[in-house]
């Protein structure tokens, strides 16, 4: 049995949504904001950044500014109103080997065009002029008010996209309007990906996670000539972004660097690769390459658009049949090594004692659009009984279809969509993310968990009519309500971003997502039985379904348990 979580199914539709407009990671009652107060113009172009309209906005917001700093003087320009913004590369390494730190300040790329955005990393899908492998850079938002001894704290963003697409440049992660509302400096990194990040010939695992350990090193150094407490970083990610949070929640090297961490819609069904499955997914990537693994001439003579496009895809979308913990999803991905990584952070191994508060959300429908786009039409109940036992296995399979939450016979109009998409948000994402709060808890950490119902649909979600009905918060949803650079917010939308940039930034400064004199809900750290999650945009709780500690990990095993990883 090829065991799997369901939403594996349709990967090859999943990772085509990942690659729209150049590129794309994949996937309210309160009236004080409706949109931020800055002039029309910079309004306009803070929405259409990272895209070809940008290049005009860039032409009419050029002022160049500078400030000196420890590795030399940064060069920058103003954003928009209110936001200064520097592109900068902050570490550099050979074609699969560990990244280094820069020891001088620089731009992305070699450009010297201080209003240009850095170049992603190579990945399928788009043109090879948009790539380069020198791609680890970040882009920096600062608050103009901001000067030397401010201490500010520091939100490190990190893009999704399956471990295989994306970049600091993704629709919706401009960081002006996320740095004003939280008087922060916002950091928005990206980090070698694919086959040249997490799966190489010569055994390296790691590389785009060291990556980000190195980004971390960098501001450390650097933000304190911008008005920024090194001390105070955290670090937040969306979906394969926040599966890179977990893993740096799990690097002992990394614990001194930052503060606190955010996790948006990380897949933990999945858990880290184990370093046995990694050693047979790497000699399988050698064998799809056309060189020996120590053939160095051979490897560096191949092109990147050879290695992302030709073995790199290969490899995506054949390791489940190699290694079935691989899932379909994130094939390549980070790997529990036992010594840059030396925990799980699951339920297969001891949990390690932490004290780092995180902060935990998920979206009421992420498995809205894989499985509505994998099945248009309404599915029966022979056919959602026959794909549950495929994905799940017999003995899973029984206890899945004796849950009240998945079983047979409660659907509407004879469609069992409604149960499938509920099944793949329970098990890959929601009840897993319930399971870790409850674990972080039980080892001496703090937690809080939150589930969006309301969102902003992101671009190219709109594919998929059913992430595009009222009240349906589909992956990636979330992305642009935190950032606020939802395109003509509606109410609900204003309030909700309004809320989350005020919780983010007292969570950035006190680890607490509960402002000082606030009219908002009170969000209650998760206990560890009862994660006391709330809903995002609307009132209440969220239902607690089948996210019990009973069910999920104990009854019905994740797939991480599985296949023991």
């Amino acid at each position: 049995m090829v065991a799997f979580s369901i939403i594996s199914i349709l990967s090859s539709l999943l990772l085509a949504s990942l690659s729209y407009a150049s590129p794309v990671s994949r996937q309210f009652s309160n009236s004080r904001l409706s949109l931020p107060s800055l002039d029309p113009q910079s309004w306009f172009c803070r929405l259409v950044h990272a895209t070809p309209v940008h290049k005009l906005c860039l032409r009419e917001r050029s002022t160049a500014i500078s400030v000196k700093t420890r590795l030399g003087v940064a060069q920058g320009v103003v954003d928009v109103s209110g936001v200064n913004r520097f592109s900068v590369k902050y570490a550099s390494a050979e074609r699969w080997s560990p990244s280094s730190v820069v020891t001088a300040w620089a731009l992305p790329n070699g450009s010297t065009n201080v209003s240009s955005l850095p170049l992603m990393c190579p990945q399928p899908f788009v043109d090879n002029s948009t790539y380069t492998e020198d791609c680890m850079s970040m882009i920096l938002y600062i608050p103009t008010t901001l000067h030397a001894d401010s201490d500010v704290p520091t939100l490190m963003w990190v893009h999704g996209g399956s471990f295989m697409v994306g970049s600091a440049t993704n629709p919706g992660l401009d960081g002006s309007a996320l740095a004003l509302a939280t008087d922060s400096i916002v950091a928005v990194i990206q980090y070698r990906l694919g086959a040249l990040g997490f799966v190489a010939p010569n055994n390296q695992t790691n590389l785009g996670l060291g990556d980000a350990v190195n980004a971390l090193k960098f501001l450390t150094t650097v933000l304190p000539s911008f008005g920024g407490d090194p001390s105070k970083i955290t670090i937040a990610g969306q979906s394969s972004g926040a599966n890179m949070i977990r893993a740096l929640l799990a690097v002992p090297s990394a614990q001194s660097l930052f503060q606190s961490a955010i996790l948006q819609s990380d897949p933990m069904d999945y858990g880290f690769l184990s370093s046995s499955d990694q050693v047979q997914l790497q000699q399988y990537f050698v064998s799809n390459l056309g060189c020996t693994a120590t053939d160095s001439a051979c490897l560096n003579a191949l092109t990147a658009d050879t290695i992302v496009n030709g073995a790199g895809l290969w490899q995506f979308n054949s390791s489940v049949y190699v290694v079935p913990a691989a899932t379909q999803s994130e094939p390549m991905r980070v790997v529990n090594d036992g010594t840059f990584i030396t925990s799980t952070l699951d339920s297969t191994s001891p949990f390690p004692s932490v004290s780092k508060p995180i902060l935990l959300s998920n979206v009421v429908d992420e498995g809205g659009y894989t499985i509505y786009g994998s099945f248009p039409d309404p599915i029966p109940e022979a056919e959602y009984v026959a794909i549950v036992n495929a994905s799940f296995g017999e003995t899973r399979y029984e206890a899945l279809m004796g849950s009240q939450s998945y079983a047979v016979g409660t659907a509407q109009n004879g469609d069992y969509r409604p149960q499938l998409q509920v099944l793949a948000t329970d098990s890959v994402w929601r009840c897993a993310t319930w399971t870790f709060a409850r674990n972080w808890v039980s080892n001496g950490g703090t937690a809080y968990v939150g589930l969006y119902s309301v969102g902003a649909s992101y671009p190219g979600n709109s594919a998929v009519p059913f992430c595009t009905e009222p009240g349906v918060v589909c992956h990636q949803d979330d992305i642009e309500i935190v950032f606020g650079t939802a395109l003509i917010p509606n109410f609900a939308q204003s309030a909700l971003i309004t809320e989350m940039q005020a919780r983010y930034k007292s969570f950035l400064y006190s680890g607490n997502p509960n402002p000082d004199d606030s009219s908002y809900t009170d969000w209650q750290a998760a206990g560890t039985s009862d994660v006391n999650a709330i809903l995002l945009g609307s009132t209440g709780d969220a239902p607690i379904g089948a996210c019990t500690p009973s069910f999920w990990g104990q009854s019905v095993a994740y797939d991480y348990q599985v296949f023991n990883i």
